[in-house]
């Protein structure tokens, strides 16, 4: 690692020089295809029935969620879905499979141009999506929206530090865990210590390798069982 620069009147350590400091654009209503599936933005009318049962009777969905959830009926989750829509921060998306089918959503939230840093959160799996290739292609082809087409330097995934899959996924995706802030946070009228974890534009380019690795055709059996892990990182919890 290169020693920190000096600052000339003083001889402070101070942070390299950001060569492009403008700032990023807000992410839109954009569709990204993959090979199997695809990230679009959450339409009420087109995707909330599809959602609904998708996730209705999985309770466990939304323990972790800081302030919603489980819902008890459509009607409920209709409402909540419809609240959603509005938002540009959160910014809601909609995993489809390759049919058109609703069966998960995701968000891109505490959007910060000026710093060109971003989060992937309120991530809802359900169990048609989990471990599953296109579970992890709509992380790869959102890593890719934000580091390519919205050029933002610092990509953030933040969750509750007992959630353990979503630690687990973290590392998997190549987050690299950064530290807990403790009682970051009354969710729920619980408590809620909060894992950080993040990855860098310039640590984009090995992740994406490894996505593309991964996700490839042959790296899957004729039954669809992956052949080779996904290896994004060496990186692993030490909390």
């Amino acid at each position: 690692m290169m020693p920190p620069e000096a600052y000339a009147a003083t001889g402070q350590p101070i942070g390299p020089l950001v060569t492009d400091p403008s700032q990023a654009p807000r992410p839109g209503p954009i569709a990204l295809q993959g090979r199997y599936g695809r990230v679009e933005r959450l339409d009420t009318k087109r995707h909330g029935r599809e959602l609904w049962d998708a996730v209705k009777g999985q309770d466990h969905l939304w323990t972790y969620m800081s302030a919603y959830g489980p819902f008890a009926n459509e009607a409920e989750f209709a409402d909540w879905l419809a609240s959603r829509v509005s938002l540009d921060d959160p910014y809601y998306y909609t995993i489809a499979e390759p049919s058109g089918r609703a069966v998960g959503v995701f968000t891109l939230m505490e959007i910060k141009p000026a710093h060109r840093s971003i989060e992937v959160g309120h991530i809802v799996y359900s169990p048609a999506l989990q471990r599953t290739p296109l579970g992890t292609e709509v992380q790869f082809l959102l890593a890719c929206y934000v580091f390519e087409t919205l050029r933002y330097r610092r990509y953030e995934w933040k969750c509750n530090s007992l959630n353990e899959p979503s630690r687990r996924a973290a590392l998997r995706y190549g987050f690299t865990f950064e530290g807990i802030l403790r009682q970051h946070m009354i969710a729920k009228n619980r408590n809620r210590d909060t894992a950080y974890y993040s990855m860098l534009d310039s640590e984009w380019p090995a992740r994406k390798a490894a996505f593309e690795r991964w996700l490839a055709p042959e790296n899957f059996d004729s039954d669809g069982r992956q052949r080779s892990r996904l290896n994004t990182t060496s990186q692993t919890s030490k909390d």
